[in-house]
């Protein structure tokens, strides 16, 4: 696959040097694809967000087979998740409303998935309190998204703040084993959450992303925080 680059040779899209993420695979086959068709970044996540809604409502069903389907709608929010940012730089349509809708699908699609998966396992085993660990996940998610634009608001008034292109440039540069060990465990639980639920939809195992979720979640935006002070 030849490489693909912007009109003013700012970006070029370059085959994944990494294993992880994985989304990044399937996005580098897929945003060619998507690059030649009228449709623009935010059209892109919006269809992402769809994915992950529709994924989330299989999972409230509580029934195995959509389980499995919305794991894979989540597989392919995760990857349209990629490829909207790759449009976009392609394209030279990046722009701060773009980016701010993106994180707002994130953490919807997030919130949205937990809720579905507690409510789902909920019907499922007539135990509420898998229902309860839902809603803690998503409040965790929602404290740290508070959190995010509480952040980026004061940024923006510090001349000397990186940009997030810049920050997520760095972030993808492990140096040593400890940072590439913490990277993996990154994009495992972020970027590719999506194949952790879908390994654990196949066995129907995904009931326990709840308790560790509930717990995870709320330490997730505490350490967050601490790190962004």
């Amino acid at each position: 696959m030849s490489n693909l680059s912007s009109p003013d040779g700012s970006f070029t899209l370059q085959p994944p040097e990494q294993l992880f993420p994985l989304t990044r695979h399937l996005s580098y086959r897929l945003t060619p694809i998507i690059y030649r068709l009228p449709i623009s970044p935010n059209q892109v996540t919006a269809l992402s967000m769809v994915a992950g809604l529709v994924g989330a409502w299989c999972f409230s069903l509580g029934i195995p087979r959509w389980e499995i389907m919305g794991a894979l709608l989540l597989v392919a929010c995760y990857t349209l998740d990629n490829c909207d940012g790759e449009i976009a730089r392609l394209k030279g349509l990046s722009s701060e409303w773009g980016a701010h809708f993106d994180d707002l699908v994130d953490w919807l699609v997030d919130s949205a998935f937990f809720i579905g998966l507690g409510y789902g396992t909920w019907q499922a085993a007539n135990e509420i309190y898998w229902f309860w660990f839902g809603l803690a996940a998503a409040t965790g998610a929602t404290i740290d998204y508070i959190i995010d634009l509480i952040m980026h608001a004061r940024a923006k008034k510090n001349p000397k703040s990186k940009s997030r292109e810049k920050q997520a440039t760095e972030a993808r540069k492990p140096k040593d084993l400890t940072d590439r060990l913490i990277h993996i465990f990154h994009k495992l639980s972020r970027a590719d959450f999506c194949f952790i639920v879908f390994g654990l939809s196949v066995f129907e195992t995904t009931w326990v992303l709840l308790p560790l979720a509930a717990i995870g979640a709320q330490l997730y935006w505490m350490t967050d925080l601490l790190r962004k002070r």
